[in-house]
């Protein structure tokens, strides 16, 4: 018993000697070079939508930041409480807890016990690995000591509770306080406050998520200590212990759904910000953005959902979409993949052939500008060859001319091709760089969209807003502001517009992409709303009636946007069977399904003409002939028909006299005309034609009737006269068609 106590008296006095001369040390050791910027903590990014409403974060540690001052009294003294009850008294270290972790240690032969003061346990975490050795330890002390040198107890205090780890991915006070009680630090109760203070020792253990009893002993432990430190009454204590903990548990998710937007905004933030990934994660930022939830989630949605993306590969085919406000240029919506993850594929951002979505741009709206065409401007449609490039239909069908609103309608590629080889090359290029599509190649094919580099669904979006806002482009951007931790404003988006087209033509645009969607290629599907947009597929020629790419790219009176469906790499066992439907009913889809959207119809702007909507050439067969007495009672021969609905078609009408075909008038929705005087002398024949003034066109001529001396003259001599009428036109037309080329 004597050596016993003997020894364990040695040990005492060897424990007391080495901590004498290790604090000695750490005096004498003087002032260690602390770096300040070490003390700076990570601290989590926030999104926010324009209204407010906080998105999501963007963090490598997900901390908030909060001062003492907003940190209660009895939050601050369980924590004293429980990890250093001297820690007003001790500069630094305490020699007695040091003394008392050394006696232990040699006596279980190694390291078991900390008695580490918070201030140590700050320098540890921030300055020093976690390793158990003597000569961390001894760094540990030094760094503490030089930081209470520098820094008053509730700064100290401050930085440890903001530091330290929680659990369930919390750091700092102010998170766990939201997390496990949603609610901030400031509101915590000392019951709260106890269980906080208790997770730190070990966060995954004492968690009340994982372990309830282990978790309330421990939280019941640390209000014992506040009792005994007089931190509590004896009263206050035990009302606080039959306490049960009420968890309202909420944990910070990733909601996949944001994915592709919150990769956007970290690459913006460093090309317009020079802001790094790192430090975006880490800094503490807050960032609005243009998001719209429900649109977004309404995409990510939609691109789940299979019926949308149909192909013949074991994968289904990829997509891309993105929507853009358009008066701001703020990305409402993004989804960069069917099932996009952190750092990937984002192709709203990749090229591809952009199909007859490029008509518009690159053919249309630049022939618009020239003024020498307009919306029914006849265009040629007929198989041509142009030095081997021989464009078709993907119909089969050629009307030999078509209007430009029905070529943009129905999707014709022979007019548009010819209508480029009008125009000419170099001066769609030069449109297309000013709306941000500058391309290299040099051949007709950049009519229906086959450049060989391609665009993007953003650069598409961007060249449709022009349409929308009297011929303006605007860049798209996902950050609003950016304000720094410290709430100053150190960023804002440029909203500047650059002009492109004509207001009147950007309007016709409008008005001739609302027929595509009503009555052509892009009506599939119902619309809450008017939409304007255009349709596009890419062949695969390696497989017959196989598709590269298919798009739809549109807008609302407020929303631009494209969607994009086809596989990253196209072979011919991984081909798109599918059209161009399927992209417009996944873009009808999710903006049926945006409430802002609901019954919007286009406005046209001040100081432009609308559209005309588009007039309809019939079949005359019914012309009639009779004897009549016309002005001061001169004989006449009285023509009546049955006119159009429509009062805007007009109808020339004609005298053929012994071959010889004179036009008599042209009446705008009349259906009788009398024609007297020489014309009846030698009782000519007669035709009427319908004749459209939109486009200038002519329809076929009606059948022949004459007042006749001779009933013998019948019927089938008419009919044939009617045919050579028909064939003596259609060799004018050529005529001038050859003239013209």
């Amino acid at each position: 018993m004597v050596k016993r106590s003997l020894v364990g008296l040695g040990i005492l006095v060897g424990s007391l000697i080495i901590g004498f001369f290790a604090y000695l040390f750490i005096i004498l050791a003087g002032d260690y070079v602390i770096d300040e910027k070490d003390l700076v903590m990570d601290s989590a990014t926030v999104l926010v939508a324009e209204n407010g409403d906080k998105i999501t974060k963007i963090y490598d540690e997900n901390r908030e930041i909060v001062d003492i001052e907003d940190i209660p009294k009895h939050v601050q003294e369980a924590f004293v409480a429980v990890e250093d009850s001297r820690f007003y008294k001790h500069n630094g270290i305490d020699v007695k807890a040091i003394s008392r972790a050394i006696y232990k240690d040699i006596l279980a032969g190694g390291k078991v016990e900390g008695g580490s003061t918070i201030t140590q346990q700050l320098a540890k975490n921030v300055f020093l690995s976690h390793e158990k050795s003597w000569l961390r330890k001894t760094k540990e002390a030094v760094i503490a000591i030089n930081l209470e040198r520098r820094y008053p107890k509730d700064k100290i205090l401050e930085m440890y509770l903001n530091q330290i780890y929680f659990g369930h991915g919390a750091y700092g006070i102010q998170l766990a306080a939201k997390t496990y009680f949603n609610k901030d630090v400031s509101d915590l109760t000392v019951a709260e406050g106890a269980m906080l203070a208790g997770l730190p020792k070990a966060p995954n253990y004492y968690s009340p998520l994982k372990n309830l009893k282990e978790a309330k002993e421990r939280r019941d432990l640390v209000l014992t200590l506040m009792e005994k430190q007089d931190y509590l009454t004896p009263t206050e204590t035990v009302r606080a212990q039959g306490k049960t903990i009420a968890l309202d548990f909420q944990q910070e998710k990733r909601n996949p759904a944001y994915t592709t937007y919150i990769d956007m905004v970290i690459k913006e933030a460093k090309e317009k910000y020079q802001i790094s990934r790192e430090e975006l994660r880490q800094g503490g930022y807050k960032i609005v953005v243009p998001m719209d939830l429900a649109a977004q989630d309404s995409v990510y949605k939609s691109f789940q959902d299979g019926r949308y993306f149909v192909g013949t590969g074991q994968e289904k085919p990829e997509g891309a979409m993105v929507l853009m406000n358009g008066k701001t240029g703020g990305l409402l919506a993004v989804q960069g993949g069917r099932n996009y993850v952190t750092e990937g594929l984002n192709r709203v951002q990749v090229n591809r052939q952009p199909g007859s979505t490029f008509k518009p741009l690159s053919v249309y709206g630049p022939a618009l500008e020239t003024e020498k065409y307009k919306p029914y401007s006849m265009l040629r449609d007929e198989e041509l060859s142009y030095d081997g490039y021989e464009p078709k239909n993907y119909n089969g069908r050629y009307d030999g001319e078509v209007s430009m609103v029905d070529a943009i309608s129905h999707s014709v590629n022979a007019s548009a091709v010819w209508l480029l080889n009008k125009n000419g090359i170099s001066d769609s290029k030069s449109y297309l760089e000013q709306l941000g599509m500058p391309i290299e190649d040099k051949g007709l094919g950049i009519a229906l969209g086959g450049i060989d580099q391609g665009v993007t669904p953003l650069q598409m979006v961007k060249g449709y807003r022009s349409f929308l806002h009297e011929g303006k482009t605007i860049e798209p951007y996902v950050i609003s502001k950016i304000y720094n931790n410290e709430g100053d404003l150190i960023g804002k988006a440029k909203q500047e517009e650059k002009k492109v087209w004509k207001r009147q033509n950007a309007w016709y645009m409008t008005r001739m992409l609302q027929q595509v969607v009503k009555n052509g290629t892009g009506s599939d599907g119902r619309e809450n709303m008017e939409i304007a947009g255009k349709t596009g597929t890419t062949n695969y020629p390696n497989v017959e009636k196989g598709n590269k790419d298919t798009w739809f790219v549109g807008y609302t009176p407020e929303v631009v946007g494209a969607v994009w469906v086809g596989y990253d790499r196209t072979t011919e066992e991984s081909y798109l069977n599918s059209g161009s439907s399927l992209p417009t009913l996944l873009f009808k889809q999710v903006i049926n399904e945006m409430p802002s959207q609901q019954g919007l119809s286009f406005k046209k702007p001040d100081g432009v003409k609308d559209l005309a909507p588009p007039i309809e050439l019939i079949e005359l067969n019914d012309l009639r002939a009779s004897f009549g007495m016309g002005d001061y009672g001169v004989p006449s021969v009285k023509l009546n028909w049955t006119p159009s609905k429509d009062e805007r078609l007009q109808y020339k009408v004609y005298a053929v006299n012994e071959g010889e075909t004179t036009l008599l008038d042209t009446l705008k929705g009349e259906g009788e005309y009398s024609a007297s005087g020489k014309n009846l002398f030698t009782l000519p024949d007669f035709y009427v034609v319908p004749y459209n003034p939109l486009t200038k066109q002519e329809g076929e001529p009606s059948n022949v009737v004459s007042i006749s001396l001779f009933p013998s003259f019948g019927e089938e001599d008419k009919k044939d006269e009617r045919e050579k009428i028909r064939k003596d036109r259609e060799k004018e037309k050529k005529k001038k068609k050859k003239n013209e080329d």
